[in-house]
């Protein structure tokens, strides 16, 4: 079974930065897509970013150019680096690959912007 856990979440003034980062672990075929996901109070979950085997990334319009995703498949690590935070990014960020992979859903890191 495929374990997700998610870390690097906090609490961050608006403008500042976080890293999170997504270790995986247990029998994964292949460590891409993947893709970084927020669930924000009140909102459905939405995919914030996403990168391909390829490496291609993709943002959602509210983060492109802050956020970049990046990953290390020999450690089985995905991040999301977030600059220029801003309080509409407050939510708790998951990751997870692509349907049908989709591995059951981790604890979330959850992100607070506020000042």
């Amino acid at each position: 079974q495929v374990q997700l856990v998610e870390s690097g979440g906090g609490l961050v003034q608006p403008g500042g930065s976080l890293t999170l980062s997504c270790v995986a672990s247990g029998r994964i075929e292949n460590f891409y897509p993947m893709g970084w996901y927020r669930q924000a109070p009140g909102k459905e979950t939405e995919l914030v970013a996403h990168i391909s085997w390829s490496g291609t990334t993709y943002y959602a319009d509210s983060v492109k150019g802050r956020f970049a995703i990046s990953g290390d498949g020999d450690k089985r690590t995905l991040y999301l680096q977030m600059n220029s935070l801003k309080p509409e990014d407050t939510g708790v960020y998951y990751c997870n690959f692509d349907a049908p992979k989709r591995a059951t859903w981790g604890q979330g890191t959850q992100v607070t912007v506020s000042s």
